[in-house]
């Protein structure tokens, strides 16, 4: 697995309400939507042929510390986020306590 992550330049695209990078003109992003202070992840697109890369792991990150930054908790809707938390613990602490 090559990791591109440290070329990469994520952009929080509040308008669309989510975060993204393009990678070689195409779009990867993880999408969002906060509901008082819960900001729930529930869908993340990366091009399959940049797949395997960590490029979800990276938006999946910039969301996750967001989260934390401005005081909300993250409820995981999407199976790659679900995933992502269970193997990151740094992460548990802004999970949505209806998740844990």
């Amino acid at each position: 697995m090559t990791n591109t992550n440290s070329a990469l330049d994520v952009r929080h695209n509040t308008a669309a309400h989510r975060f993204e990078v393009a990678v070689d003109g195409q779009l990867a992003r993880a999408d969002y939507r906060i509901e008082g202070r819960v900001m729930q992840l529930f869908h993340t697109e990366v091009p399959v042929a940049f797949e395997g890369r960590g490029i979800a792991a990276l938006l999946v990150r910039e969301a996750i510390e967001y989260a934390r930054e401005n005081g909300l908790t993250v409820l995981p809707a999407c199976s790659y986020v679900r995933a992502y938390m269970r193997r990151h613990p740094e992460a548990q602490s802004v999970l949505a306590a209806a998740t844990r």
